[in-house]
């Protein structure tokens, strides 16, 4: 067997690093309890994959402190790709924080087994139906590409980064705040006219329990408006789709500037 060229292992070690820190840092991929055996396993055949791809021999043998470097730019290569999709999910959470807050369902919430902390039920909901419509239309595969057009756009080996890298992360969540304040709005004005309603009530009649009445109508018409509006999470989401895509072109363009 013939020995494998000078810089074959820097090499692919580079793509590994990359590939790790999406695949940890992305909800997707990276969700779960622990550092599981198949992540382990889908890490290793991505980038064996993407190197037998698009991979060459580094042209020289990097020095211990220029090799770290060149690690440590890969793998903040990979979590900003990571970044995009994490922004995508922050307006649900946003949302879903909101909503839930409102009301008072934050009060019950869940232990997220992924973070280790707190998790809303209305967030929980709401990020469930975000992934399992992301993985129906495909966007595991805009990621993975996304991966793969990344050693075309900032090849390993360089310690050179895209001089738009901090604009595109604070102009796409920017974009994504904007967005999880307008995915929960229809909720929350029907909310809030449930919260005048009882105050107008507790004004007109002294005796009446404000705590226990506005509880109970805060939830009653909370989980109405959810049910109203349910049509309208499909458009929402496929919004949020486009968004991720229209983040991930974004990020790649930074990262070839």
């Amino acid at each position: 067997m013939e020995p494998l060229p000078p810089g074959t292992l820097e090499a692919f070690s580079l793509f590994l690093a990359r590939t790790s820190a999406l695949v940890i840092a992305s909800p997707l991929f990276g969700s779960g309890t622990g550092f599981a055996r198949y992540r382990i396993g889908l890490i290793f055949s991505i980038a064996f994959l993407l190197y037998s791809v698009c991979g060459a021999p580094l042209s020289h043998s990097p020095e211990p402190v220029e090799y770290g470097c060149l690690v440590l730019r890969e793998i903040f290569v990979g979590l900003f790709l990571a970044f995009v999709l994490q922004s995508v999910m922050v307006s649900l959470r946003l949302a879903g924080e909101m909503i839930g807050t409102e009301m008072g369902f934050n009060m019950a919430s869940l232990v997220d087994p992924s973070t280790g902390q707190h998790t809303p039920i209305i967030t929980q909901t709401y990020e469930v139906f975000f992934l399992l419509g992301f993985l129906a239309v495909n966007g595991h595969h805009v990621l993975l590409k996304a991966l793969e057009h990344s050693f075309a756009r900032a090849p390993v080996g360089v310690l050179e980064f895209g001089g738009n890298l901090a604009w595109s992360a604070t102009e796409l969540f920017t974009h994504t705040f904007g967005a999880g304040v307008a995915f929960a709005a229809p909720v929350l004005v029907l909310l809030f006219m449930a919260s005048l309603l009882v105050s107008l009530l507790a004004r007109m009649v002294p005796q009446l329990n404000v705590m226990d009445v506005g509880f109970s109508a805060r939830i009653t018409v909370g989980l109405l408006a959810l049910f109203a509006f349910a049509p309208f999470l499909a458009p929402a989401l496929e919004g949020l789709y486009d968004q991720f895509a229209h983040g991930i072109d974004g990020a790649l363009d930074a990262l070839g500037a």
